[in-house]
């Protein structure tokens, strides 16, 4: 009889510093300001208050029709390239239309001289699973 054997990956995540940047700890540990977690959980107490109100007036079928208006229109993007997807269906789906955020009064982070030009294969590959990491990168 053969002894079996587990494989067991130790490091699952690739480490690739020249594709995606230096590996951080502090991030994976500590949130990145008290603020934007107050933000977050504030946005996601709202959003159920909303859920619970819609289930209320029109019945509890329509948060559900929401939520799967919601999944298709977040699924349908641009492929990756010179020209992102503005994804305009789901930001009137979700209300991010009425949302000022510092992209409309400061500048548009893609439109930096310092960010990198999205490579197209790269984000199609990592779309269909085949590589791994952001499609797209970051900021010089």
């Amino acid at each position: 009889m053969e002894p079996k054997s587990i494989e067991v990956d130790v490091c699952r995540i690739e480490q690739d510093p020249l594709r995606y940047g230096l590996h951080g700890v502090k991030s994976d540990i500590v949130g990145s300001h008290p603020l934007e977690s107050a933000y977050a959980t504030t946005r996601k107490t709202h959003e159920q208050m909303k859920r619970t109100i819609l289930a209320n007036t029109y019945g509890s079928a329509f948060p559900l029709k929401m939520d799967f208006e919601r999944q298709i229109l977040k699924r349908f993007q641009r492929p990756p390239g010179p020209i992102p997807s503005s994804m305009l269906g789901f930001e009137a789906l979700t209300g991010g239309l009425e949302d000022f955020g510092f992209e409309d009064y400061l500048n548009d982070p893609r439109e930096s001289e310092t960010l990198r030009p999205v490579d197209m294969h790269h984000g199609m590959e990592v779309r269909r699973g085949i590589s791994k990491g952001p499609a797209c990168p970051s900021f010089i």
